[in-house]
């Protein structure tokens, strides 16, 4: 049987939907009428599961692993590490401060763009997410050291 990249990609997918459940599994669901903190992370896990499976069933459609080409690894792998830094980042330095410097780095760093434009557009696109999330839809971001 020849691996095809929909294999690998189907079967990640399925791994991410079982840790999901293993992660989320002691958060109570609700009911479909009020659902609580349970019930969206089931159903996502629920949906890459099923969509991983139809990924592996349906690989045959997909190109051999073997001829993958690796040539954007050079750029994924900046994009992940600024990304994880900003995970780990996230509840110490607040949503505003770390999605800024995460878009700067991104911008700046990976896409090679002007640093003053990059960090304008970082600004203007983190603030308007911040109100939408924190004022309009109510939902709690954390806050830095320097309160906001």
């Amino acid at each position: 049987m020849t691996i095809r990249t929909d294999h690998v990609a189907g079967a990640a997918f399925v791994l991410f939907g079982l840790l999901i459940f293993a992660l989320s599994g002691d958060l109570p669901m609700g009911r479909l009428s009020m659902p609580a903190s349970g019930f969206m992370p089931t159903l996502l896990a629920t949906l890459l599961i099923v969509f991983g499976i139809s990924l592996v069933l349906r690989a045959g459609e997909s190109q051999d692993l073997a001829a993958l080409e690796w040539s954007d690894l050079k750029h994924a792998v900046p994009v992940v590490l600024i990304t994880a830094i900003a995970i780990a980042l996230y509840t110490q330095l607040g949503f505003i401060l770390t999605m800024m410097l995460m878009l700067l780095a991104l911008l700046v760093l990976v896409e090679r763009r002007n640093a003053v434009r990059a960090a304008v557009y970082a600004v203007v696109v983190v603030l308007l997410a911040y109100g939408l999330f924190d004022r309009l839809l109510k939902a709690p971001l954390p806050t830095g050291p320097l309160g906001f």
